[in-house]
């Protein structure tokens, strides 16, 4: 690794510039701009989600930050990407422009896993939906390019990072370039950018170029690799290698091209397996990936903050409310989390199908109990409609909080991808007794009458203290806990990186127990995934008949969707698994389920309880041998008939081509 790249930069290092009291908002207008005393703004930025100046949001995050460095900083919030002229609205920036999509993908925020376009928008006024373009940040690059083609443009956001290297699209369904190379940018931040926007602000403000800037944790940009680098190759196939080898001095690792990988699915996979095993800030080393004739460069992902710096960015002056240029329209994102405190950041599970790994890394960032708890009072006084209730205290996850490895030399050299599979890591401390600690602490508060616990919790953790369940349930369920055990089945487990349903049974009988207990009627949701790499059809069946066993009936279900550089999304387009070894001929094969009839009909058995999904799901399985299936009794998936005592009109499917079948497994339905 280059010794620059390997420095790290205090996040609040050396007094800050700024001069004068905070804004109440950044401005999003001249206006504010002349209220405040500014001739310009020294950094512009432009995000896809309305402003609510609040640390869950993203751009506030960074806007603060960067103005408690002492820079003058503008938000430009849901332009109108028609034209250049919005992005003019605040005048030319003199430091750079910054360019996000918001806190969601914004293709994952406008269509749903079946492709089909959202109407509503929870991070927009009134939750419109419309106000954002596909791949937005790519489009508000461009804009900002032809508003002032001199300024540097700096990518970040979790639209940006999980589309740092050429990557599979699902909703064009096929490999597109690095969103850098498309947004024609000059930078790219990936993961929680805090220190890297701090340093490259202040650089950039120096007068350095962006080139010069290759030095700099968790920052991607086009740059020939030095001649004093060794080449790693990952990029044959036809090696066992993969690049994993150690060697010293400065080390780089040539993933397969993009054009490569835009032709060949298995190299495609290779470029994932190799990204995630290099995902270790204590280990990881640059990255490089060929874009026709330039290089695209990535330098190790950013240095965890610490405890103190955690607290100085949550501590930062937040209005903690929307722009007042929204008025009364209510922001359904900010709704929900009004009244939520963030406690930690990161998540070490691993979850193929979860981009949390990929953005915010699998070292957990946490706060101490003293800026929690002054946020909570926060709350209390500054929160207009805070009834004394605290809606959720988490995260990514709820019960990882100050969890790590019990030695730091060891999570340095680590290069698993998940610390809780196939069994959680010896090395890994799961104590939940600071967590416990902390939520007595919270309930005491004055004017707090309850706080809830709504982020999901990782029951494989949570069953290793028993203490943490009864405290959980006594205390911080409203009624029902909602859980993601995603499978039964062993299959698609495997390919999510999940443990096995006797975990989930464990954690039930805990949970059931410190209910009856506590006086409590309360419930478990379990979350399920449809279609997921890996699943069969028996699997779905196989989930359908626990569901029913278990009396469950799910109203709304989850589709796997191919997000952005997820491994369960190489797995989707390659059909191989990059969480074994990927060459040519020794790559483990993984079922895929692409059909969109095929899609639905997993997602059938998820609602085996709708008469609208009885007719396929016959259909279905008389195909797999299992008529059996049909039938009034308790131990039978779906009646034979509909209800009323006909046969009814069939179940909604998707047009299909002239002359195709719907088969199962490649079985023709028997018609």
């Amino acid at each position: 690794m280059d010794t620059a790249a390997r420095a790290v930069t205090p996040l609040f290092s050396g007094p800050s510039r700024r001069k004068g009291a905070a804004a109440p908002f950044l401005p999003m207008s001249r206006a504010e701009m002349d209220a405040l005393g500014w001739d310009a703004c020294d950094i512009v930025l432009v995000t896809g989600d309305a402003y609510v100046d609040h640390p869950s949001f993203g751009m506030a995050i960074i806007g603060r930050l960067l103005e408690a460095q002492g820079f003058r900083v503008g938000i430009i919030a849901q332009p109108d990407w028609q034209s250049a002229e919005p992005f003019k609205a605040l005048g030319r920036p003199r430091v750079f422009f910054g360019v996000t999509g918001g806190n969601m993908d914004s293709m994952v925020n406008r269509y749903t896993a079946d492709r089909r376009l959202r109407h509503d928008d929870a991070y927009t006024p009134g939750g419109e939906g419309g106000r954002r373009p596909d791949r937005c940040t790519l489009v508000y690059a461009q804009r900002c390019r032809e508003a002032f083609k001199d300024v540097p443009i700096v990518l970040g956001g979790i639209e940006a990072s999980l589309r740092r290297i050429a990557h599979f699209d699902y909703w064009s369904e096929k490999v597109r370039r690095s969103v850098l190379a498309d947004a024609k940018a000059d930078l790219l931040l990936y993961g929680n950018a805090e220190r890297a926007v701090v340093e490259v602000a202040n650089r950039l403000a120096a007068g350095e170029a962006p080139r010069d800037l290759d030095d700099i944790r968790g920052v991607a940009l086009f740059r020939k690799v030095p001649e004093h680098f060794t080449e790693l190759h990952a990029d044959d196939l036809d090696s066992a290698d993969e690049g994993a080898a150690r060697r010293p001095g400065d080390v780089v690792i040539r993933l397969p091209s993009c054009e490569q990988v835009q032709a060949d699915s298995e190299a495609y996979a290779r470029a994932s397996r190799v990204l995630h095993r290099e995902s270790n800030p204590g280990n990881a080393r640059p990255l490089v990936q060929r874009h026709g004739d330039r290089d695209i460069w990535l330098n190790p992902p950013p240095i965890p903050l610490t405890t103190e710096e955690m607290d100085a960015v949550y501590d930062l002056p937040y209005a903690r409310a929307p722009h007042p240029a929204y008025g009364e329209a209510k922001i359904p994102a900010w709704e929900m989390i009004r009244f939520s405190v963030t406690i930690m950041r990161g998540c070490f599970g691993g979850c193929t199908f979860c981009s949390i790994t990929e953005h915010e890394g699998r070292i957990i960032q946490s706060r101490s109990e003293g800026s929690i708890l002054q946020e909570i009072e926060r709350i209390r006084d500054r929160t207009p409609g805070f009834t004394g209730v605290i809606s959720d205290i988490g995260g990514p996850t709820a019960n990882m909080y100050r969890m790590a490895c019990k030695d730091p030399k060891v999570e340095a050299a680590c290069r698993r991808p998940s610390c809780v599979f196939p069994g959680i890591c010896p090395n890994l401390n799961t104590s939940h007794d600071d967590l416990i600690r902390l939520y007595r602490k919270v309930r005491e508060v004055k004017g707090v009458k309850k706080v809830l616990v709504a982020s999901g919790v990782r029951y494989d953790l949570a069953v290793e203290s028993p203490e943490y369940v009864e405290e959980l349930v006594t205390h911080h369920v409203g009624g029902l806990l909602k859980i993601a055990p995603e499978h039964t089945e062993d299959g698609p487990l495997d390919k999510m990186m999940k443990p096995g349903i006797g975990t989930y049974d464990r954690f039930k009988a805990m949970f059931d127990a410190a209910a009856k207990k506590a006086g409590k009627k309360y419930h478990l949701i379990p979350y399920f995934i449809a279609a997921h790499p890996g699943t069969t059809d028996e699997d779905m069946m196989n989930l359908a008949l626990w569901l029913k066993a278990n009396n469950f009936r799910a109203d709304q279900v989850q589709t796997f969707l191919p997000s952005p550089m997820a491994t369960a999304t190489a797995m989707y387009h390659s059909g191989v698994n990059p969480l074994r070894g990927v060459r040519h001929g020794a790559s483990e094969p993984v079922e895929t389920v692409k059909g969109l009839r095929q899609r639905r009909l997993h997602k059938a058995f998820l609602r085996y309880h709708d008469p609208e999904n009885w007719p396929v799901l016959r259909e279905a399985l008389k195909a797999m041998g299992r008529a059996d299936l049909i039938g009034p009794r308790p131990d039978q998936l779906v009646p034979a008939h509909q209800p009323g005592g006909g046969r009814g009109p069939p179940a909604r499917r998707p047009a299909r081509h002239p002359g195709t079948k719907f088969t199962t497994k490649g079985v023709p339905i028997r018609r």
